[in-house]
């Protein structure tokens, strides 16, 4: 579907088999719940991989890219909870961009996450052709019912936090981000072998390192449900 704001705080990240379960139990009970109830927050969603890596990767959608700079998102960053910091001391290959939502198309939410990293050669060309060509033609293919052009922000707020610390130094980040949501695994895949294949992203301004990954749903709570009060 098409994405809830204006913002987007794209977040890869791997994490040491002894500490997967943890990280599960953690990402759904509290971590999740937590960021998505601050304001400007409006939904977090976790993928995991079926190919590519690191292997999980989560997004939370914001009204403004400036809420992922607020006081009230830099408090939590830095000062996390105890499971917090026990968890987040076992990530490994984080990637972690303030985006742009430059454009986002559909209706619904999809299972399957084709996430799509590009450092271009050309980004004006690139978010050209996939303004008029890409995310058009992305759309009007069955089984997809979201396709996001990410752009990413040079590092500001969040980049020298407590949580920042416990990863142990600087995360990577991301260029440009290209999100297709489709229904089924297949349509995800078929869709490599055209529109969004490797020899159609470098015509259209990407550079040749691009990285990809399939990744399916896990877990998805908005912000409405994060503060919506449990019934009797």
């Amino acid at each position: 579907m098409a994405l809830f704001g204006q913002g987007v705080l794209a977040i890869w990240n791997g994490i040491d088999p002894e500490a997967e379960s943890d990280f599960v139990a953690w990402h759904v009970s509290e971590h999740i719940p937590e960021r998505v109830g601050l304001p400007g927050f409006l939904r977090g969603r976790r993928y995991v991989a079926v190919d590519g890596r690191p292997k999980y990767f989560n997004f939370y959608e914001t009204e403004r890219p400036e809420t992922l700079e607020s006081a009230s998102y830099l408090a939590r960053l830095n000062d996390p909870t105890p499971w917090t910091r026990r968890v987040v001391a076992h990530f490994h290959d984080t990637s972690r961009t303030v985006c742009d939502v430059v454009v986002s198309l559909g209706r619904g939410e999809g299972a399957w996450m084709e996430a799509i990293q590009i450092r271009a050669t050309d980004g004006v060309a690139l978010q050209s052709v996939c303004e008029t060509q890409i995310l058009p033609g992305l759309i009007a293919v069955p089984g997809v019912c979201g396709a996001h052009l990410l752009h990413g922000r040079l590092p500001a707020g969040g980049t020298n936090t407590a949580e920042t610390k416990l990863r142990g130094g600087v995360d990577a980040s991301a260029d440009w981000i290209l999100l297709v949501e489709t229904v089924e695994e297949s349509v995800a895949r078929d869709l490599r072998a055209g529109i969004v294949g490797q020899a159609q992203l470098i015509a259209s301004g990407a550079g040749a390192d691009i990285v990809r990954g399939l990744y399916r749903l896990q877990f998805s709570l908005s912000h409405a449900e994060a503060t919506l009060q449990p019934r009797r």
